[in-house]
């Protein structure tokens, strides 16, 4: 039995939730809360009759044994196994390092980290405590995806190009439960994490170890701050392998409708996983795939499975490492034409 705490409790701490009640192997056993903050109530909420619910509620709700709005408090509890970290972006880094390094066995949503050098240091701290480091990048839990790879790593199929796409509106600041947020996404170091990734994932065979290797360039476009949201709101980067091989990744926070999806082009056929329809295309047409949160429910339960037995994650900390450092040539280059300056969300380091 792996007894879980999970820290933090919007969209993926439900999912993660849902999930990990299915599974015979887990106790869902804390849910730490943010602490109380006194000036909530003076920002403006976009949705009538939006409700805050108190910690206390989840943990009734789904099952957990103790609620807390104090992390070291929930750490230094013998019985806690395995943490899972979904709070926000800029987060992970020291949650994830607190959590590691009281000898918990960790799962961190996406991104690891929104630098770097903060991924590398999380990942040498699992090493360093001995204890298993997941990431959350639900893309590699699809099956479609898991189908070409494995064709990919037997010789049977060859990746031209992956093309991933992310498109919202988001002028406001506003996330995926509709509701007023107190932080600030970056189209960068979280959109295109999951893009990237799985690019890198597909063209490689699943072989993350030899994913630098493949690559020969990195082209990129990354405008400057949009006054009104202070942050780039495009995103357009160009992976080109040496064995002439694309992993192109594409995305706006000004478009006027959603789009969000995979599409990869191999010498068999070409394939189009489309997250918001829950849809496969190929060319014998379309096909019904998991929903989003289907998908995303097989991530904790992979994680506790792992504890339990005492392997590798799908997700290891290690493997997301090369998807950073493409994100961080990408911040260099707009450093050096824009100047390196603090982001709403991502600090200078």
């Amino acid at each position: 039995m792996v007894n879980v705490c999970l820290v933090g409790h919007g969209m993926m701490g439900i999912w993660h939730s849902e999930a990990l009640r299915r599974v015979p192997e887990c106790q869902l056993h804390t849910v730490v809360g943010r602490p109380p903050d006194p000036e909530a109530a003076k920002r403006p909420q976009p949705t009538a009759g939006r409700r805050a619910e108190s910690t206390e509620e989840f943990a009734g709700r789904y099952g957990y044994k103790k609620w807390t709005t104090d992390l070291d408090e929930a750490l230094a509890d013998p019985e806690v196994d395995a943490v899972i970290i979904a709070g926000p972006s800029e987060t992970h880094v020291p949650l994830t390092r607190r959590s590691l390094a009281a000898g918990k066995h960790t799962l961190v949503e996406i991104p690891i980290g929104m630098t770097l050098r903060g991924a590398e240091e999380v990942v040498a701290t699992a090493k360093e405590r001995g204890v298993t480091l997941a990431v959350s990048h639900p893309m590699r839990f699809r099956a479609e995806h898991a189908g070409v790879v494995r064709r990919v790593a037997a010789g049977e199929e060859r990746i031209s190009q992956t093309h991933g796409r992310f498109y919202i509106h988001r002028l406001q600041n506003v996330g995926a439960t509709g509701l007023q947020r107190s932080w600030t996404d970056n189209i960068l170091w979280h959109h295109s994490t999951h893009l990237v990734d799985i690019g890198l994932w597909l063209v490689s065979g699943g072989d993350m170890s030899s994913t630098e290797q493949r690559i020969q360039h990195i082209h990129s476009f990354y405008p400057r701050l949009e006054p009104r949201t202070g942050i780039p709101m495009e995103i357009a980067i160009v992976v080109e392998t040496h064995d002439e091989q694309s992993v192109i990744v594409t995305g706006s926070y000004y478009a006027s409708w959603r789009l969000y999806d995979v599409l990869t082009v191999t010498d068999q056929d070409m394939y189009r996983v489309d997250e918001l329809t829950s849809t496969l295309t190929t060319r014998d047409g379309d096909r019904r795939i998991a929903s989003e949160q289907e998908n995303a429910e097989l991530i904790a339960p992979d994680f506790v499975r792992a504890v339990a037995a005492g392997r590798e994650p799908l997700v290891p900390g290690w493997s997301v490492l090369p998807t950073m450092r493409v994100l961080n040539r990408v911040q260099e280059n707009w450093d050096a034409e824009h100047g390196k300056q603090p982001l709403p969300g991502r600090p200078v380091v």
